[in-house]
């Protein structure tokens, strides 16, 4: 994803305008399926049925102890949601999230990181914030877009974008990638919003920018898992994106939504295949995008269960974190408010719900929190996300 701030510099606010209207127009007569859960795969065992088949539970529950067990509805909605704040110092309702719990992790961007120190000090003092008992061994996820080259939040490593790690080859992006990770650990974060697995097409918007590793699946996997591998291995955690491929867009999808219309053998032949050495190396999460496949629905990657659970978690074979690309973007907001996006990404089966913004957070967690309440999302699937984002968080401590 990139910084809001940047996109509209670069695309103008014209365009921004233009999209959301074009959006609405064409996504308004899907919106009522998404907030019911109707569609194909409103009965396929996910957080709104009423107990997870045998398929989704083997995916879902991780093995031991279940560090959620205990937590109620609001800790556990919290522990789920990803927000943004501008500045370096903490506002009033971010320090108070924390605290009851409500927020789970923070994605930092430039105006946040002005200097080493000053983010330094920032995220010493979110981790600072008394939480919960039951959640004081795990610190909040902090997250940012360290890719290289035009993504870029703090100084220093990766010193070259995707495409110069790419060309130069592994040993390169290996050495780039343990470097990340230091440079990384050291400000504080524990996570990047990195790496871009998607394939460089020719005149796609991800290669024109440099942030493709390569332009087919074999150069992408050659250069990109070192890079995550060797960056987790340095402490902070690879996250690849975008599930389940975003090389073919023209436009940004933060700006405009974006249908990708290729088939589901050639996705998964080709865009998809690059996740299963990235998930055997032991990546950490994965980020899936809004852009929309008609090959598998008319809905966003994020909200279509078909894709987050039946491609990423069955076919794939991932059981990390999954994390959805910004919701609070051109290609999000078309299909519904804060509130009803989130429980459509969550019984798509997305783990971490990433806004930019806390009010929209706290009003998605609210009715994450809400629906669990009166028994209206799984339970048990909604406990092995959790447990999934606390383990997470347990590995990739500060």
């Amino acid at each position: 994803m990139n910084d809001e701030q940047t996109s509209r510099d670069r695309f103008g606010r014209r365009r921004i305008a233009l999209g959301a209207l074009t959006a609405a127009i064409v996504c308004a007569s899907l919106v009522a399926g998404l907030l019911t859960g109707s569609g194909s795969n409103s009965s396929s065992g996910g957080e709104g049925s009423v107990g997870p088949t045998a398929a989704s539970a083997a995916v879902s529950q991780p093995k031991g102890p279940s560090p959620s067990r205990g937590l109620g509805p609001t800790v556990l909605a919290g522990q789920r949601t990803i927000i943004g704040f501008q500045g370096t110092s903490i506002p009033a309702s971010v320090r108070r999230g924390v605290a009851q719990g409500r927020i789970g992790g923070v994605i930092l961007f430039s105006d946040n990181i002005p200097s080493r120190s000053a983010v330094r000090s920032l995220t010493a003092r979110l981790q600072g914030i008394e939480r919960p008992r039951a959640l004081r061994r795990y610190p909040l996820l902090v997250m940012t877009d360290q890719e290289g080259g035009l993504v870029k939040r703090l100084a220093g490593a990766p010193n070259s974008s995707a495409a110069e790690m790419g060309r130069r080859g592994a040993a390169y992006s290996r050495g780039q990638g343990r470097l990340t990770g230091r440079n990384l650990k050291n400000a504080g974060i524990n996570v990047n919003l990195a790496p871009v697995l998607d394939i460089g097409r020719p005149g796609g918007n991800i290669a024109e920018t440099g942030r493709a590793f390569g332009s087919t699946p074999a150069a992408v996997t050659r250069t990109a898992v070192p890079f995550a591998r060797a960056m987790q291995a340095a402490g902070a955690a690879a996250t690849a994106k975008h599930f389940p491929g975003l090389g073919s867009v023209r436009l940004n999808t933060d700006d405009a939504v974006q249908k990708i219309r290729l088939s589901k053998a050639a996705l998964r032949r080709s865009d998809q295949a690059v996740y299963r050495p990235f998930i055997r190396s032991g990546g950490a999460l994965v980020m899936v995008g809004t852009a929309i496949y008609p090959a598998f629905s008319p809905r966003p990657a994020a909200f279509e269960k078909k894709i987050v659970t039946g491609e990423l978690r069955r076919r794939l074979g991932f059981r990390g974190v999954t994390i959805t690309d910004a919701l609070g973007t051109v290609a999000a907001r078309a299909f519904g408010s804060p509130r009803q996006i989130t429980l459509v990404a969550a019984r798509a089966g997305m783990d971490l719900m990433l806004f930019s913004d806390v009010s929209s957070a706290l009003r998605g967690q609210d009715s994450m929190a809400g629906r669990l309440r009166e028994g209206k999302l799984n339970r048990p699937a909604f406990n092995a996300s959790v447990d999934r984002i606390l383990r997470l968080r347990s590995k990739y401590a500060r």
